[in-house]
């Protein structure tokens, strides 16, 4: 494999609320990603106005804004130049790729965009992935909950996060395989696009809910952990304005807080959508049964007899006077 190794870098200035804007790397080859996405996804929102469909303005806000927003905010701001001399940075941008981006990601329904928007072989082409089997393996709430979980541990007790710090390539493979994990985990949970094998709402509240523990456990592995995660890379950096083990308790505690903080505002979400979907199924079986006495009346009408329920209460009146009349 072409190997591209990170020197030890430079130490940056100390970390400051003013650093996530005075280090931040707009160039970075994940910014051009970003903006290519939020082009494509403009673009089948100009698709679908310019044939006069209606596209919640909610949807785009929460793909752009919070979705893209947010991994451009940890991988081309400030924060992004800390990420191999922090593990507290680094854990920043791990949860908000595994955890935070996918939601919003998902609530903005890209591919629903994509079905109503493309035509010809790209949509077959979709549809088939969509209809895959390998798409409906990864994608089972508990296969995808299950790579959501042991991925993390993988990754920070083997050398592979140590491999990540030295080498350009697969630290971004990481922020990728961060965000793809993510989506896999939390589309099938509270996407609004069609997913094959799609629990219901209850299913879905108890594997978000059995998720916290996980949290918890890996963030107070890594803040009593007896050696630092990397080896001995972020004491080799010599940095004057930071301590190695302060710093990873600081990121344990940001894992362990941060994943129980989105757990319990997802487990929100799922109850908010389910109470939704419950009162859309209730209006829908109202409309239904005022259809089916609409028709009922009209095929009484036709039939020169008396509306439903008009001839019973006739009938029921009769029998309540017939005894006064004797």
């Amino acid at each position: 494999m072409l190997s591209l190794p990170l020197s030890v870098p430079l130490a940056p200035p100390p970390f400051t609320p003013g650093a996530l804007v005075t280090q931040a790397r707009p160039a970075s080859g994940i910014a051009v990603g970003l903006v290519l996405a939020a082009g494509l996804y403009l673009y089948g929102v100009h698709r679908m106005r310019a044939r006069g469909d209606r596209w919640p303005l909610s949807r785009t806000v929460s793909f752009l804004v919070a979705g893209l927003g947010s991994i451009a905010a940890v991988t081309a701001g400030g924060l992004a130049a800390y990420d191999t001399t922090l593990l507290s940075a680094h854990m920043v941008q791990h949860m908000v790729l595994s955890m935070v981006a996918p939601i919003f990601l998902a609530l903005g329904a890209p591919v629903t965009l994509a079905l109503r928007t493309l035509a010809g072989r790209p949509r077959r082409a979709l549809l088939a992935v969509l209809h895959s089997r390998y798409l409906r393996v990864i994608t089972f709430p508990l296969v995808a909950y299950a790579i959501f979980v042991v991925n993390p541990f993988a990754l920070y007790f083997s050398g592979l996060y140590r491999l990540s710090l030295e080498n350009v390539l697969v630290h971004e493979l990481v922020h990728l395989h961060f965000l793809i994990t993510g989506c896999l985990f939390f589309w099938p949970l509270v996407g609004l696009d069609p997913l094959p094998g799609r629990w219901p709402y209850p299913a879905r509240a108890l594997l978000m809910l059995l998720s916290v523990p996980f949290h918890t456990v890996l963030g107070l592995t890594i803040m009593q952990s007896e050696r630092l995660l990397g080896g001995d890379w972020y004491p080799s950096l010599g940095l004057a304005w930071a301590d190695p083990r302060t710093d990873q308790e600081v990121a344990g505690g940001i894992l362990w807080a941060g994943g129980e903080v989105v757990s319990v505002t997802m487990l929100a979400v799922l109850v908010l959508q389910w109470i939704r979907q419950s009162e859309r199924e209730a209006r829908r079986l109202d409309r239904e049964l005022d259809r089916q006495e609409a028709r009922q009346a009209g095929a009484a009408r036709a039939g020169g007899a008396d509306p439903p329920g008009a001839g019973g209460y006739d009938q029921r009146a009769a029998t309540t006077r017939e005894p006064q009349q004797r």
